[in-house]
């Protein structure tokens, strides 16, 4: 194969040192910016935007549904807020995921379902964030960099022969 047969911005499989985890729609492009990586924000932008208002009018349909089954003001109320609940919910988690690693993963998947109901409020938190960066960047941003400050630490505290090494300019006493 050849080197440049690689997706863009993915590095070089023999480059020594931690690798940038992918996003999902964005690959490592956001390591460096490149390999389309403004036209794959604007995608995300425009995608998760429409989709939001699609995902809207099909619970319009589905409370018109409703309404036609004429199964009462309560049941409709109770749908409008479970939605509007469950949207607010999946906002928050979307957007703190985008910040910080859940401290609790089983407890994440234990909203996956809510978070499901909820899809237009992870649309909606898709959407802002990708007009200022590609979702989760700035955390994966601030891991990887951590994980290559410590890569280098390790690897420039390895060089030499530690047995060559003397402690404080003391000579060892020769052994008999």
């Amino acid at each position: 194969m050849s080197e440049n047969s690689a997706a863009p911005g993915t590095p070089p499989a023999t480059a020594p040192g931690p690798r940038p985890e992918p996003i999902r729609f964005f690959g490592t492009t956001w390591v460096d910016h490149d390999g389309g990586y403004g036209l794959r924000r604007v995608g995300v932008a425009v995608g998760s935007l429409p989709a939001a208002v699609a995902a809207c009018f099909l619970l319009r349909f589905a409370y018109e549904g409703l309404e036609i089954a004429e199964v009462g003001g309560i049941v409709g109320m109770l749908v409008i807020a479970m939605f509007s609940i469950c949207s607010a919910i999946a906002f928050r988690k979307t957007w703190e995921g985008f910040g910080a690693r859940p401290k609790d993963p089983d407890r994440e998947d234990s909203l996956r379902g809510l978070k499901s109901i909820g899809f237009i409020g992870s649309l909606l938190a898709y959407f802002v964030r990708s007009l200022t960066e590609a979702p989760g960047e700035k955390l994966r941003r601030t891991e990887y960099e951590k994980a290559r400050v410590q890569f280098e630490k390790r690897r420039s505290t390895r060089t030499g022969n530690p047995a060559a090494r003397r402690t404080s300019g003391r000579k060892r006493p020769k052994r008999a």
